[in-house]
């Protein structure tokens, strides 16, 4: 059975906040298609995701329903008179949720929305937690060099070593806040539609660079194959978080040890990221579960089983895709396919 003929094929009048949101949550269900958005405002933030994702807009709601494709109709444009107009011209077989039922599914869609984000950031608080040893360790370094050369300068009084001390404690006090705004640049919570453009090369050296305070990486050759790529449009905060999580598990996997390979490059209006890795693979029969909510392989309380869910989420959300590919003792691909900024 085809996938029309399994998922409820629907219609969004309406490209304001609600119809935007409802878009949102009707992308992320395997069983519900849009089949089209309209709005008479070509600036309504709905129409900018619909076309992102791929999805046909218009400012002739009637037009679009004239075509017939839709099992459902859900008006949150709250014109009455459009109301009106549905019922005259919709096909015999479509459903119209207007009116008070509507709402209340725009209710129920900004609800989900924001335990989306609620989930989102609790996975990335947790991924810190992980980061944890690894930042203490490199914040550690400079805060030992600094504490040695003031100690030094109590009793030195040369003044081109002072000057060299002072240099250095300036150097160390600065590597110290870079750190840290790194990781509160991290931590923030993304606001909802903080939409720009993304360079997905730069996006995976800031990953590898988080990925860094994780775990040791000192024994692991990072090899970097990055195309002259087009960028993406979406969340930055997002989509790092997708990198992090991606980069930090094949640091994890290959336990210290081996060759993490990032590449990116571009075909047929899309952006393909790999993180490949070293490690002893994944069984076949944990790759059929994934991405599933709550799936881990990690020991009790190393791991959510949320960071993978989460990283397809994100991905689908931008009109992308996340695969994986393993065998064992060879390793683990992960693949992230998002659509090209057009020109």
């Amino acid at each position: 059975m085809s996938l029309s003929s399994q998922s409820i094929r629907v219609i969004i009048l309406g490209a304001g906040k609600g119809g935007t949101a409802l878009l949102e949550l009707f992308t992320r269900s395997p069983d519900v298609e849009v089949v089209g958005i309209a709005d008479r405002n070509p600036e309504a933030p709905g129409l900018r995701l619909a076309k992102y994702l791929g999805i046909p807009t218009t400012s002739d709601s009637l037009a679009l329903i004239a075509e017939g494709r839709a099992d459902l109709i859900v008006d949150v444009t709250g014109d009455p008179r459009l109301g009106a107009q549905l019922v005259q011209h919709k096909p015999p077989r479509a459903e119209i949720l207007g009116g008070k039922a509507a709402l209340l599914i725009w209710k129920l869609a900004l609800h989900e929305q924001d335990l989306r984000d609620q989930l989102i950031q609790a996975e990335k608080l947790a991924s810190i937690g992980t980061l944890a040893s690894g930042i203490a360790h490199e914040i550690n370094n400079p805060l030992y060099t600094i504490t040695g050369l003031s100690e030094h300068l109590l009793e030195e009084t040369r003044p081109e070593v002072i000057r060299d001390y002072v240099e250095d404690i300036i150097k160390s006090g600065r590597r110290i806040a870079d750190i840290v705004q790194d990781l509160n640049a991290y931590s923030r919570r993304a606001r909802g539609q903080e939409q720009c453009d993304v360079n997905l090369n730069h996006m995976l050296e800031e990953a590898v660079k988080m990925a860094r305070r994780a775990t040791v990486v000192d024994e692991i050759k990072v090899v970097t194959q990055y195309g002259d790529v087009p960028p993406v449009r979406g969340n930055a905060d997002e989509l790092l978080q997708v990198f992090v999580n991606l980069v930090t598990n094949a640091v994890q996997a290959m336990e210290g040890q081996g060759t993490l390979t990032l590449s990116a490059s571009s075909a047929n209006g899309f952006v393909y990221t790999t993180i490949k890795d070293t490690g002893p693979g994944i069984p076949s029969n944990n790759l059929k579960q994934i991405f599933d909510p709550f799936f881990t392989t990690k020991e009790q309380g190393k791991g959510t089983g949320l960071g993978l869910h989460i990283v397809r989420d994100i991905v689908t959300q931008h009109g992308g895709r996340v695969t994986v590919e393993s065998t064992l003792g060879q390793g683990a691909t992960f693949t992230v396919r998002l659509p090209a900024l057009a020109d």
